[in-house]
C-alpha cells in the first residue's frame, strides 16, 4: 500500500520577539530576503517535524524511527548518521535492496528521500543510493516585511582565564522577529509515494503533528509561546494525479497580512474542498 491520493497542505503560523531561523552566515541574525520578508528555510521546518514524529511514543517505544537525528537529541547510541545507515543498509546487496531496507525503517527517507554515499572498506564497495521522497515543503514567508531587534548581551563570568580580566566571548548579540505571520506550502505525491512506500497512514501521522509544530521546541532564541501555528489548510484530492496543479491549489489561499483569510474564497476549486484545522 502507499499514498492514494495527491495531498496538498499549507501552514500559517506566527512569530512574536524570537528568532524561527537563523543564518549562520550573517551572524545568526532572522533569514530574510533583501526586501525584509522573513524566511525560514525548508531544512528548518523538516527538522521540526522530524523532531514532533520523534515525540510520539505507543508503549514507552518509538512510533516513527527516525534517520536524520540531531545530535542533541538522539534516540539511539549511533554517533553518526553512517553508524546509523549501517544497522540497516548492507553493502553485499543492490542500491534497490538498500533503498527498501532504508525506506521502511525510517519515516523520514521515506517521506523526504535521502542521499546514502559511504565508501566501504575496499576499493570500489561501499554504498551509493539516492531515494527521492514523496512529500516536498517550500521555504515558508513572511506575508510582511518584518523588523528585527538585535540586543548587545555580556555574561556575568567569565569563560576562560583567571577571572580578573573580561575574555574576548563575553560580549554577545541575540536577534529577533518582533512580530511577523509567516506561511509555507507543502505537497505529497502517490507517484514518488509508491516508491518509498510512505502511505495514507504516513500522510496523516505529519497532518496531526502540523498544527502542533512548535510545541517542545522552546530555546534562549524560540521562548516558549513565541512561535505558534495559527491554521493548517489540508487539501485531499480524489485522485493520484490531482484535482487540480499544486500551484493554483496553494494560490487559492489568500491570507491578509494578519493571516486571517475568507475560507470561502477556497472554494474557488470546484470539487477540491479543504479541511482548515486550528493550531494546537
Amino acid at each position: 500500500m502507499s499514498l492514494a491520493n495527491k495531498i496538498d497542505f499549507a501552514v500559517v503560523f506566527k512569530v512574536k520577539n524570537a528568532n524561527p531561523n537563523g543564518d549562520p552566515l550573517n551572524g545568526n541574525r532572522p533569514r530574510t530576503s533583501y526586501n525584509r520578508i522573513g524566511e525560514v528555510s525548508d531544512v528548518c521546518i523538516k527538522r521540526k517535524i522530524r523532531n514532533r514524529l520523534m515525540e510520539v511514543r505507543e508503549d514507552k517505544n518509538y512510533k516513527y524511527d527516525i534517520f536524520v537525528q540531531s545530535d542533541d537529541n538522539k534516540l539511539d547510541d549511533c554517533n553518526n548518521l553512517r553508524e546509523r545507515a549501517e544497522t540497516v543498509l548492507k553493502l553485499q546487496e543492490s542500491s534497490e535492496v538498500n533503498a527498501k531496507l532504508a525506506c521502511e525503517k525510517w519515516f523520514d527517507v521515506r517521506a523526504f528521500g535521502q542521499v546514502f554515499a559511504y565508501s566501504g572498506d575496499k576499493k570500489g564497495s561501499g554504498v551509493s543510493i539516492g531515494i527521492r521522497g514523496p512529500v516536498s515543503i517550500h521555504t515558508a514567508f513572511s506575508l510582511s516585511p518584518v523588523d528585527i531587534t538585535s540586543t548587545q548581551i555580556t555574561k556575568s563570568v567569565s569563560g576562560e582565564g583567571d577571572g580578573t580580566k573580561k575574555g574576548s566571548d563575553t560580549m554577545g548579540m541575540k536577534h529577533r522577529v518582533d512580530e511577523g505571520v509567516y506561511v509555507f506550502y507543502g505537497s505529497m505525491n502517490p507517484q514518488l509515494a509508491t516508491k518509498t512506500g510512505f502511505d495514507d497512514e504516513d500522510a496523516l501521522a505529519i497532518k496531526n503533528i502540523l498544527p502542533k509544530l512548535f510545541e517542545n521546541d522552546a530555546s534562549s532564541a524560540r521562548p516558549e509561546g513565541s512561535m505558534e501555528v495559527l491554521k493548517v489548510v489540508w487539501w485531499d484530492h480524489n485522485c493520484p494525479h490531482g484535482q487540480y496543479s499544486s500551484a493554483k491549489v496553494h494560490r487559492s489561499l489568500s491570507l491578509n497580512p494578519d493571516g486571517s483569510f475568507d475560507s470561502k474564497e477556497l472554494d474557488s476549486l470546484v470539487g477540491l474542498n479543504p479541511e482548515i484545522i486550528d493550531g494546537f
